[in-house]
């Protein structure tokens, strides 16, 4: 075993020096609503700063399956579930109510949200009882729009007909671009957590491509990663995927 280990090292090195010379292609599979909401828009970036990387990106609700060769990297939403593999946990991300400007403006205190229409993404870790838990408060019935993905709660609540509890990173350009704001800002405990993961078989831990892509994610995730002034966290113990349902948001 050293031995032909010592020969397959020295074999994925040399191909990696051939591979090298031309374009290599980083194959990303991504949980849907951070491909949508935050990876894709960002691609250029990356592009730009690796011109002789190419990137192909699936996203869809299933997990990457590394056996059959198809991905480099999985960003997975929640727990992985694939076994031999390296798993980097991102940055917190903090979960908090958003609205549009014009539901917001009847929106000054956490008992305020009891009037308004709570938007339910299933799927998601952080849920409203746990939200209105960390403010004091006991969660009502909820009744109204619920969705299985955050990028259609975020895109619903943008469009006014209510508050979604989400993450403010895969909100980014919506708050950016003032189609939602954040009301209680500062007025109540937001939730911060470590919902996503950047997963890569460990046979391929060594390759230039798959490294300088972890490398590029993590420090655009460490940049941007603002923390909140009142925040309560959770760990990943206490949010387990709920039971039947495909979590991979």
């Amino acid at each position: 075993m050293r031995h032909t280990g010592a020969a397959f090292d020295q074999l994925r090195r040399g191909l990696e020096e051939v591979a090298a010379r031309g374009p290599q292609l980083v194959r990303v599979h991504s949980a849907p609503s951070f491909a949508a909401q935050w990876l894709a828009p960002r691609l250029a970036q990356f592009l730009a700063a690796y011109p002789k990387l190419e990137v192909r990106l699936a996203a869809n609700t299933d997990y990457a399956r590394f056996s059959n060769d198809d991905f480099d990297i999985d960003i997975v939403y929640g727990p992985p579930r694939a076994e031999g593999v390296e798993v980097v946990p991102l940055p917190e991300e903090t979960v908090t109510p958003l609205c549009s400007p014009a539901l917001a403006k009847s929106i000054r205190k956490p008992a305020d949200l009891l009037d308004q229409t709570l938007i339910r993404s299933d799927v998601k870790q952080v849920q409203w009882h746990q939200w209105f838990t960390a403010n004091g408060m006991e969660a009502p019935a909820l009744h109204g729009m619920r969705f299985d993905r955050s990028f259609l709660a975020i895109a619903t609540a943008a469009e006014g007909l209510g508050v979604a509890l989400e993450s403010t990173l895969l909100a980014e350009r919506e708050l950016a671009s003032g189609r939602l704001v954040a009301p209680l800002t500062g007025r109540a405990n937001d939730i911060r957590y470590v919902g996503h993961r950047l997963i890569y078989p460990r046979a391929s831990r060594q390759r230039s491509a798959v490294r300088a892509f972890a490398d590029w994610l993590v420090a655009q995730l460490d940049s941007e990663n603002a923390i909140s002034p009142r925040s309560t966290n959770l760990h990943n113990r206490d949010l387990s995927p709920m039971q039947g349902v495909n979590a991979n948001d």
